[in-house]
């Protein structure tokens, strides 16, 4: 007896589901209305929450009033339902947006404006090519243009000044990759050659900027003398060695040294742009600075402290877990009243930093505590196959650091760290305390003019300052959750 057996040689043809899996109503007793308890709640919150649209789409839309030049315009006369006052708002939004700003001035942040959603939207979509050249634009060209329009530039670079303190900032941060990605790429001498270099590197800026005369000997050397013959000294050691002749750290140190040199170009020269001080600044415009600096520098600073608490040298983990845990025990008013308040009994006589500054570094040190433990659980997170994989590769800490365990780490971070940085965001409103008028504190003074009193200003107001925060707030989640669905390779469940 021959059995005939069928083997198919094509795969079977994909059929759509039955239609109705695809039904409304099929949608509905399957989610909302499987039993009798999940139906009960699907009717109580489901009318609340029709309830609730519609008292508030009643009084921001249907009773609104929308058009008028005063209070009267707001206040019912013949006991008709007044809804949301939207002339105050549109009155007032000016104030809002930039605050104190000279109103003749306005012009140089909404060229800052620009300049930052022409930089940031190419940066956020994939598609676009030259990150590279658009991250040096973000971190580089932006700030400094953005510091001379809205300040005014014409600074000096002596120590202690605004400007003195950006390009120190400079200089260690174009440093750091001399001692890092120097140690990485060999010989012991290139690693001791770059360590002396970014020492003389530091040097040469520190002297610059203060344009304080070493003397030596007897000798007074002339400050402007010993920055070109540090600078010198700098680069000679590094291209004296063939390794680091193609080592990153030249690249990192070359584009380091142009940002200084067109920082200080860029702060000495006078535009002719009229002097605005921070604390004629207020509104959106403190609020964006605050969150985007406080963005921008608590991600770098809490990879670091991650990576120093989990660290093998016993200094370097107990500062970190030393400063995280400190910062973590108090809230984030106290560290603002200490940047502002005691940070400047300890500051030398004469040395005084403006108070935009304190609180920018005080958001940032805050924040980078709690990013820190952010992505500390992202790399506790990484299997430990793929520390055994890098090591057994020959890659070096910061080699398998960079290239393997940060970008797994943070992709499994990324939300919990757009919540940080969401609830940074919301949390500018705190430095009403030390005297800066952010978004929120703008509308309640002006919410306070006589001129537009009424029983709904108030509501109007803050109505429309939440839909503010919510499409800020929501942007960013919405854009955490397409980058967390494109590098989606297998760990979501």
């Amino acid at each position: 007896m021959v059995l005939a057996t069928y083997v198919r040689d094509l795969e079977a043809p994909k059929l759509p589901p039955p239609s109705n899996l695809k039904s409304i109503r099929h949608h509905l007793r399957e989610n909302y209305f499987s039993s009798l308890g999940s139906g009960a709640m699907t009717v109580v919150l489901g009318s609340l929450l029709l309830w609730l649209a519609w008292r508030i789409v009643g009084f921001a839309i249907i009773d609104a009033v929308w058009t008028g030049t005063s209070s009267e315009a707001c206040v019912s006369t013949d006991g008709t339902v007044i809804g949301a006052c939207w002339p105050v708002v549109s009155q007032k939004f000016g104030q809002w947006i930039y605050g104190f700003y000279p109103v003749a001035e306005r012009w140089r942040i909404n060229i800052c404006a620009v300049a930052f959603v022409a930089g940031l939207v190419p940066m956020l979509t994939p598609s676009v090519p030259y990150k590279m050249v658009n991250v040096v634009y973000l971190l580089v060209v932006f700030p400094l243009a953005a510091f001379v329009l809205l300040t005014g530039g014409n600074f000096d670079l002596s120590p202690g000044s605004y400007a003195g303190v950006v390009c120190l900032a400079l200089l260690v941060a174009a440093s750091l990759p001399l001692l890092i990605f120097g140690v990485d790429e060999g010989t012991s001498r290139n690693s001791l050659g770059l360590a002396l270099a970014g020492a003389a590197f530091i040097l040469w800026g520190a002297s610059f900027i203060s344009q304080v005369d070493f003397t030596v000997f007897g000798v007074s050397l002339d400050s402007g003398l010993l920055s070109v013959a540090s600078g010198c000294v700098s680069l000679w050691v590094i291209l004296s060695d063939s390794v680091g002749r193609r080592s990153r750290a030249l690249r990192f140190w070359s584009v380091g040294i142009v940002a200084l040199l067109a920082s200080m170009l860029l702060l000495d020269i006078d535009f002719g742009l009229v002097p605005v001080e921070t604390a004629q600044w207020g509104g959106l415009t403190v609020t964006l600075v605050v969150s985007i600096t406080g963005i921008a520098a608590s991600l770098p600073l809490g990879i670091l402290l991650a990576l120093g608490r989990q660290s093998n040298m016993p200094a370097i983990r107990i500062m970190s877990v030393g400063f995280i845990e400190f910062v973590r025990g108090v809230p984030l008013i106290t560290v603002l009243f200490m940047a502002s308040v005691m940070l400047p009994l300890f500051l030398p006589p004469g040395m005084n930093f403006d108070k935009l500054l304190r609180a920018l570094v005080g958001v940032a040190l805050f924040s980078s505590a709690y990013m820190a433990e952010v992505v500390r659980g992202g790399l506790q997170a990484v299997p430990k196959g793929q520390y055994e994989g890098a090591t057994a590769l020959g890659l070096s800490y910061w080699q398998m650091m960079a290239k393997i365990i940060l970008p797994q780490a943070l992709k499994i971070s990324i939300p919990n760290i757009v919540s940080n940085f969401i609830v940074l965001f919301k949390d500018t409103t705190l430095v009403l305390i030390i005297g800066l008028f952010d978004l929120l504190a703008m509308a309640q003074t002006g919410l306070r003019d006589a001129a537009w009193a009424s029983p709904v200003t108030a509501s109007t107001g803050y109505l429309a300052i939440a839909l503010i925060y919510w499409a800020f707030c929501f942007s960013m989640s919405r854009y955490a959750i397409y980058t967390e669905r494109r590098l989606h390779t297998g760990h979501k469940r």
